[in-house]
């Protein structure tokens, strides 16, 4: 843990896991990239993502990749508590633990495993953002909770079109 982001320069990212999303995920990457990619040009340098399957860990992905292209752009990973990958498949640990790697910073929120604990990961992302970039289905859940707390802190909220 180092500095704190600079929440007027930082994004955070909500999104469903793979298989609760209704788009197909190269269509899901590439509304990411193209977010992400505003984003910077806003002058969000600050990224942070709450490091699970699907949506989290892609939109890290394309972070390291613009940092890797020479922009001046941060990976903050928002781990809800130490080995939550453990039960994951291994190409998603992989890319967990080249994400977490090459991060910038590394922030673990609970010292327990548990639905309590992402509640408490997404609040500490929205807590330390000015912008969320949602991938939504519309279906209830964390991702929804996620978007109904950053619009009532007032956050900028960057929303999926459900057609994509």
């Amino acid at each position: 843990m180092t500095n704190k982001p600079d929440t007027s320069k930082a994004c955070c990212f909500t999104g469903h896991r793979p298989e609760r999303l209704d788009a197909p995920e190269k269509k899901v990457i590439e509304w990411l990239e193209e977010q992400i990619d505003k984003a910077i040009a806003d002058g969000y340098t600050d990224f942070i993502s709450g490091t699970q399957r699907g949506v989290d860990i892609w939109a890290a992905e394309i972070v390291l990749k613009k940092k890797r292209e020479g922009k001046t752009v941060r990976l903050i990973c928002a781990v809800p508590w130490a080995g939550v990958e453990r039960e994951w498949e291994q190409n998603w640990k992989d890319r967990y633990y080249q994400m977490m790697n090459n991060a910038d910073e590394r922030h673990f929120i609970c010292n327990y495993p548990g639905r309590k604990a992402f509640f408490e990961r997404n609040h500490w992302m929205v807590d330390h953002s000015s912008l969320l970039i949602a991938a939504y289905t519309g279906a209830p859940g964390g991702t929804k909770e996620t978007i109904d707390y950053a619009k009532e802190k007032g956050l900028e909220v960057r929303a999926m079109p459900r057609k994509l």
